[in-house]
């Protein structure tokens, strides 16, 4: 592996004996990390200069390799990489390379999402993620049966927090119709594509209406809270359980209200359908009640007798009950990754010794504090803080 073993943090190879067998399939291999009976290689390219973030996984009991399915964003091409594991689930990456929103990623291979995959796949997965500085706050879900007034509570939150909630593009496999905007109206797609895309856990929820699929991909809801807002979805009861099914944590809030009668009052109120299509409305909101009360979906439930007051509950249920501003994320910051350095791992926290392979040489030191992560695969990783130390004093 030659000169390039400077990149190389857990170097297993020769502690466990196949260090002629990663030569020879692996040519320009960077790291290697082992969890039980697993190594996983990551990064190859038969280009010395520049390595692509490859995955292989050998098998210590049999002496096999295989190649897993990757999912999520694969990390463009670096110069050089450190890894390291983190609670037997992911392993940490740390990338040499001109970008700074794609120096730090997580290789899930044990998570509640890959397992997931696993089991659906009936073979070895693993799964990218964005590493994220700072956190966010939790994508809120609001359901309800029609006619209750989810639309004008949402409205009344765009309006009075305009800086601090958003609203993520949906997908769907029709046409733009009119001046509809592709990424701006929906996401406009292909059937096979979102179909793929499904099946690689990208999306929470989908539906097909008319023969047409729709649905919020994981991406469309990080997007907004890289913008620095909070995102809220507007979807039906078997839209939330999907949500409740994901990997996505959200908080999912169940209007209701006060009485069917009353729901029935403010549907012919509208005047905008016909009877037939509100006694359906109607059917099928008894059906929503019965399963947004009693499924345990929803983490709370609010009732809908005033609508100020409801509002207000609201908010209060997102901490807002006074003034609020945005959700600050901290921009990314980038590691620049010098050729001599070592990484180790004390608690909760990630020593990146810089300038020598030897940690008690380095002339400088970077924490990472991965004590807060949350979210994950197929988005982001979110919840990092880093700080630069000079001359750190290790306990």
């Amino acid at each position: 592996m030659g000169e390039d073993t400077a990149f190389i943090v857990n170097d297993l190879q020769n502690q466990i004996g196949f260090e002629n067998g990663l030569s020879s399939k692996f040519k320009g291999c960077k790291t290697t990390t082992t969890i039980g009976d697993k190594t996983y290689v990551i990064g190859g390219g038969n280009d010395e200069s520049t390595l692509f973030v490859e995955v292989r996984i050998f098998y210590q009991a049999t002496g096999n390799w295989v190649t897993p399915i990757v999912l999520g964003s694969k990390p463009n091409a670096c110069k050089g990489l450190s890894a390291i594991s983190l609670n037997d689930d992911r392993i940490l990456i740390i990338k040499k390379g001109p970008t700074p929103n794609d120096c730090i990623l997580f290789l899930e291979v044990d998570t509640w999402f890959v397992r997931e995959q696993k089991k659906t796949r009936g073979t070895e997965v693993v799964a990218w993620s964005k590493g994220v500085m700072g956190d966010a706050e939790k994508p809120v879900v609001i359901s309800g049966p029609s006619g209750v007034g989810k639309g004008t509570l949402i409205s009344m939150l765009m309006n009075e927090f305009p800086s601090m909630f958003g609203f993520s593009v949906s997908h769907t496999t029709r046409a733009p119709r009119g001046v509809e905007k592709d990424g701006v109206d929906y996401h406009f797609t292909e059937q096979t594509i979102m179909d793929k895309e499904i099946k690689d856990g990208k999306f929470v929820e989908h539906a097909s209406v008319h023969g047409n699929l729709y649905g919020t991909s994981i991406e469309a809801i990080e997007v907004v809270t890289d913008a620095g807002k909070r995102c809220i979805l507007d979807i039906d009861v078997q839209g939330a359980r999907s949500v409740r099914a994901s990997s996505l944590e959200a908080i999912l809030i169940f209007i209701c209200p006060p009485s069917m009668k009353e729901l029935e009052t403010r549907l012919r109120r509208r005047r905008t359908e016909t009877e037939e299509h509100i006694l359906q409305r109607l059917r099928n909101a008894e059906v929503e009640m019965e399963q947004g009360k009693s499924s345990g979906i929803f983490d709370h439930i609010l009732y809908n007798d005033n609508l100020d007051d409801c509002y207000e509950s609201l908010k209060k249920l997102l901490g807002i009950e006074g003034a609020a501003t945005a959700t600050q994320i901290s921009a990314h910051q980038g590691i620049d990754l010098p050729a001599d350095h070592s990484v180790l791992k004390m608690d909760n926290k990630i020593i990146i010794n810089c300038g020598t392979p030897e940690p008690e040489k380095a002339t400088e030191r970077i924490v990472l504090d991965v004590s807060s992560l949350k979210g994950g695969a197929p988005g982001r990783t979110r919840g990092l803080d880093v700080l630069p130390l000079t001359h750190f004093e290790m306990a």
